[in-house]
């Protein structure tokens, strides 16, 4: 049973209605319903194979759903391309760098840019930046802790700079709704405690929702927690309540056992 929220926040940001996400028989997301109010922190946490990411998909338009509806700020989406969903104020990371590595972190950044303006397809335009756009960039490359990185090619940071490269270009472009999937996966302890801080410094104006696998990690930065497994809702409440949930203590403890 969903457990109501202590407080209202205010109206919702992003509403997923019954969706459903299925590749033939198998229904990697299987009647989903969420809503997320505005400036709220939510959680996707579940094990491998819970249908975390292809939830994700589904919600910024990579993969649309098979059946549902999806409703960002009070417009339906849930037909609308990824791009669209951009322009109207979306912006995620995806769990595998998606980087161009022979670039300098100032151009990727101008690239980020670029991708939702309206000369994106423009090969041949200039690069040149507005004086708001420098300041967009040098704001987003603060927050992640990359403001003295801007010329260094991209292949030449390590693995958790270019995390953070691309949290800064997820926010470059002042996104309404962040998506982050997994922004901590594969960091050392030193580097998920700086990915920690820059999640905490965004404004709580910004709606995120983001998925982490690491409880620990991510109960101590959201406000409210959906657990999936086997593409389905298994509970949803506050870090608290969810991090005593039996049912989520026995899908991570099983699958670790299954692992063992």
């Amino acid at each position: 049973m969903r457990q109501q929220r202590a407080e209202h926040v205010s109206e919702a940001a992003l509403e997923l209605e019954n969706v459903v996400v299925a590749f033939g028989a198998l229904r990697a997301v299987d009647n989903v319903s969420i809503s997320v109010q505005e400036g709220e922190r939510r959680a996707i946490i579940g094990p491998n194979g819970a249908g975390k990411t292809t939830l994700f998909n589904a919600i910024t338009g990579v993969n649309p759903p098979t059946s549902g509806r999806i409703v960002f700020e009070g417009a339906t989406v849930t037909r609308k391309p990824a791009h669209v969903r951009a322009r109207m104020g979306m912006s995620r990371t995806f769990q595998i760098t998606n980087l161009f590595p022979r670039l300098t972190v100032a151009e990727n950044m101008q690239l980020a840019l670029r991708g939702t303006g309206r000369g994106k397809f423009s090969l041949f335009g200039s690069m040149h930046l507005t004086s708001d756009e420098e300041e967009r960039v040098a704001s987003a490359l603060s927050i992640s802790r990359l403001h003295e990185r801007g010329s260094t090619a991209v292949h030449e940071l390590s693995y958790g700079e270019q995390r953070q490269l691309e949290m800064a270009m997820a926010l470059v472009t002042k996104p309404r709704l962040l998506l982050l999937d997994e922004p901590a996966a594969g960091l050392s302890p030193a580097e998920r405690v700086i990915v920690s801080d820059i999640i905490r410094s965004l404004p709580r104006n910004l709606t995120m929702v983001l998925i982490e696998h690491d409880m620990e990690l991510v109960l101590k930065l959201v406000d409210y927690v959906t657990c999936l497994n086997n593409g389905q809702m298994l509970a949803e409440g506050s870090p608290d309540s969810i991090s005593t949930d039996q049912r989520v203590q026995d899908v991570y403890l099983g699958k670790a056992r299954d692992h063992a």
